[in-house]
């Protein structure tokens, strides 16, 4: 029993797991900074738009609920992989990506609305600097993920995935998925349920 319990290879993880891992502990830091600034600057813009005047809750829930389902569709195009079925893999991510997708559609159509009809931009004030570099910095993370898997599914669809080969290295991107997932609960509840009652 000593000897399992001191042996490496029964303990360590992958390189993969390890480099995954540490890959969203710093980027942990990075949103952590962004939320942290927003939050100390609400409410101390010295003009206007301030967040109450021009968010709105409703959109962004529906954008929010995309993004959130994602998590669990992505969830069953790993175990559909992991399980050799190749057509379930590919119609459970290819629903992930148009979620993903919706969910920066909503962030443009928000923006836009924003920008051009309200005139809140980055360098109109405190709130337009860290709105914009928050939720900026989150779409970007966004649409890294929808990169990662729109490759997949084209390889999927070319029938260059194998279960035994490509299962775990599938299974890192929906790691950085639920990430970038779970972030934007932080941040929704930073920039529209904190930032709208400020």
């Amino acid at each position: 029993m000593e000897a399992v319990l001191h042996n490496p290879e029964t303990w360590r993880p992958g390189r993969g797991k390890v480099g995954m891992a540490s890959l969203i502990a710093m980027e942990s830091f990075f949103f952590a900074g962004f939320i942290v600034a927003y939050l100390f600057y609400i409410g101390k813009s010295a003009v206007g738009p301030y967040p109450r005047e021009v968010l709105e809750l409703k959109p962004v829930l529906w954008n929010s609920a995309a993004l959130i389902s994602s998590s669990f569709t992505v969830i069953a195009a790993v175990r559909g992989l992991a399980r050799g079925r190749m057509g379930a893999m590919r119609v459970w991510l290819l629903a992930t990506i148009l979620l993903g997708g919706w969910f920066l559609w909503g962030t443009w159509l928000e923006w836009r609305t924003l920008i051009w009809d309200r005139g809140l931009t980055i360098r109109t004030n405190l709130f337009g600097t860290t709105f914009y570099s928050l939720v900026g910095f989150h779409a970007f993370h966004v649409t890294v993920g929808l990169l990662a898997l729109a490759l997949f599914w084209v390889l999927a669809l070319l029938g260059r995935l194998k279960p035994a080969r490509d299962t775990l290295r599938f299974e890192l991107v929906s790691w950085y998925w639920h990430f970038v997932d779970v972030v934007w609960i932080f941040v929704f509840t930073s920039v529209y349920i904190v930032g709208m009652r400020a």
